[in-house]
């Protein structure tokens, strides 16, 4: 039967973490403490040498799990294409690092990874026969900026639905269903001197049921705005602005097969309980009509917005987020 179940991905935790607050077993009893089912990790993030973990760090990650009594449900990695200074990696280096990273899935006992989602699509088809080997699936990120119309998201999806097989799909991250611009970042850039009208205008492209991608960048933007920009806030702002989409759910339909996994993007749960961009009741009442069965990762981003001399307390905003997971998806008002 078909059931969504909640995850945290380690990731929301990254500057506590940085900062020595927490360390892999403190967020995997965090994890415990708050009842979830899964644990999402990055394995360049928290474990040391990744992909070549030494076997006794891997059996103490599998220790964690066991204790803590989470399912590890995935390894989000990146295959870096721009390492060098001089020039791209070749394809067969791509490839030769994403079957180091299956290999290293298969050894924490993790049977899905999440490619980010500018990978090279020319190394996917020669990768599933390990992937088939070892039982771990791979699937591309549909992420706000890079969504389902991106032509190198597009790329991986024909890919996809050439090869048609179980070990290659979709992780979709809700940042992709964002109804307004989140505020917190709109703060952050108002104290770095972000012009009021650059704000406005943003909020505008969201009120009016669109989003800022292709209305952004200065080339087009209306003139009395053009006029606004004022500083290299101003258009770092606009810039970071159409990371964020506002597609219909819909977008999903024709993929829903391929969608494995859903990383929970949040930037701020309000006193009310519910996500200031995000309409997540809507959502998984959608994923429930549609039957989606697995997990949905909490992945707070709102850290990077943090105000000078405020701690970032992305413990206490995941609690929240997950508490609305929790109320969503077992229907209590």
């Amino acid at each position: 039967m078909a059931r969504i179940k909640r995850a945290v991905s380690l990731y929301s935790y990254q500057d506590e973490y940085v900062r020595g607050k927490l360390n892999l077993e403190d967020c995997m009893k965090e994890l415990s403490e708050l009842g979830v089912e899964g644990v999402e990790i990055i394995s360049d993030q928290m474990l040391k040498n990744a992909p070549f973990v030494s076997e006794e760090d891997i059996k103490d990650f599998r220790h964690l799990v066991r204790k803590y009594q989470v399912d590890p449900v995935c390894n989000d990695i990146f295959i870096n294409t721009n390492l060098y200074k001089n020039r791209e990696r070749t394809q067969s280096e791509n490839l030769d690092q994403l079957k180091d990273e299956i290999r290293l899935a298969h050894k924490l006992g993790i049977k899905l990874i999440r490619l980010v989602s500018a990978t090279p699509a020319d190394i996917i088809e020669a990768a599933i026969p390990l992937c088939e080997e070892l039982d771990v699936a791979i699937a591309q990120e549909i992420h706000a900026g890079m969504g389902f119309d991106h032509p190198k998201t597009k790329a991986y999806i024909d890919i996809m639905l050439k090869l048609k097989s179980p070990y290659c799909g979709l992780v979709v991250d809700t940042g992709i269903f964002c109804k307004k611009h989140p505020r917190v970042s709109t703060a952050f850039f108002k104290d770095q001197g972000l012009s009021e009208e650059i704000a406005e205008y943003i909020d505008s492209i969201f009120e009016a049921g669109s989003d800022p991608r292709g209305k952004s960048s200065e080339d087009v933007l209306p003139e009395n705005i053009r006029q606004a920009i004022k500083s290299g806030t101003d258009r770092m702002y606009l810039l970071f602005s159409d990371g964020y989409e506002q597609n219909d759910f819909s977008v999903m339909d024709e993929y829903m097969p391929y969608i494995y996994h859903f990383h929970g993007k949040f930037f701020e749960i309000m006193e009310d309980g519910t996500e200031y961009s995000i309409p997540y009741k809507e959502l998984i009442d959608y994923l429930k009509a549609k039957n989606y069965n697995g997990y949905i990762a909490s992945e707070y981003e709102g850290g990077r917005f943090a105000l000078p001399g405020i701690e970032v307390d992305a413990v206490s905003q995941v609690r929240k987020h997950q508490e609305l997971l929790k109320q969503c998806i077992e229907g209590v008002e």
